[in-house]
């Protein structure tokens, strides 16, 4: 699961997963975040489909 807050010019993602319990990350600005999101949820990493993952990464634009 994860869940994104915005703290004024800060942006947080929380990764909880049975396996791993919950990590947290931090980004100082939006083209940070859209770093991280494009790169964690590449083309190559991605296990689902390419509709999936593209609207993961949609969803962090709309952020």
């Amino acid at each position: 699961m994860l869940n994104v807050e915005v703290h004024g010019t800060r942006f947080i993602v929380r990764v909880i997963s049975d396996q791993w319990g919950e990590d947290n990350f931090e980004f100082l600005s939006r083209p940070a975040l859209m770093h991280w999101a494009e790169g964690t949820f590449s083309k190559e990493r991605f296990e689902g489909s390419e509709e999936e993952r593209e609207q993961i990464i949609e969803a962090f634009k709309q952020v």
